[in-house]
């Protein structure tokens, strides 16, 4: 059974076999192999391959790893974990979307803290202006999941207002091109903060605000999953959500 996942990785890659194998120093005729009798790599040329075509080693061949090897690579891709999103040093966030190039992503109800940081909102303008693709995801203020939210937190109609309050504050970054924001109806079990293949991953407690449940810093580790985890949770509420009319 052909290894249909390398073969459109290959074409959204917009590389051939030749290409591939030219790369990591192999004979083409192997790379066929892979790809029409979906032979499994050594795990070096598992790595070298994932590595140029920028995915997941465990997504190009996912019966390669044992449990137990998913799970000691996935571990790794744990930088630091933090006790409270209080707790997370200012130049942390300012590192996280400094260092993105591709894209920056922010997937939260309020995320009020954020915008009201002029010099991390001019960092998105910066970022967008300059090629990066800011997407931004908020809490629609009129849904029930947001109500309920409000509510488990204790302040009500609380939540709803706080986000109304961000609209405003990014009306100026609304006109930026290159800057996207959108509002979902989702329950959130965790707020997401992304730089290319880093995240802030702030937990949801109930009763507790954001601001007092833990953080956990992740990196993206070739064969780690859990990053592409929570990057793949981004992508599905982004695909359901609405556009912030203007």
């Amino acid at each position: 059974m052909p290894n249909e996942r390398l073969r459109a990785a290959l074409l959204e890659r917009g590389a051939t076999v030749a290409d591939l194998a030219e790369s990591i120093a192999v004979d083409p005729k192997t790379v066929e192999r892979w790809i029409t009798k979906d032979r499994t790599p050594y795990r070096k040329h598992r790595y070298a391959v994932a590595s140029f075509l920028r995915m997941d080693e465990a997504y190009l061949w996912p019966a390669a790893l044992t449990p137990e090897q998913a799970a000691a690579v996935s571990e790794s891709e744990i930088v630091t974990v933090y006790p409270h999103r209080w707790a997370v040093p200012r130049d942390a966030w300012g590192r996280l979307f400094t260092a993105a190039k591709q894209e920056i992503g922010v997937l939260v109800y309020s995320g009020l803290f954020l915008a009201e940081d002029t010099g991390i909102v001019r960092l998105f303008a910066d970022k967008a202006t300059a090629g990066t693709r800011v997407r931004i995801l908020l809490g629609d203020p009129d849904c029930a999941e947001v109500a309920q939210r409000g509510a488990d937190e204790g302040i009500d109609d609380g939540m709803a207002a706080k986000i109304r309050n961000v609209m405003v504050l990014y009306r100026p970054l609304r006109q930026v091109e290159g800057v996207e924001i959108r509002l979902h109806r989702t329950v959130l079990y965790n707020s997401i903060y992304r730089g290319d293949d880093q995240l802030l991953v702030n937990t949801h407690v109930y009763g507790q605000p954001a601001a007092n449940a833990p953080v956990f810093h992740l990196r993206k580790v070739t064969g780690g999953d859990m990053v592409s985890t929570y990057t793949g949770s981004f992508d599905a509420i982004w695909a359901d959500a609405t556009p912030l009319e203007s």
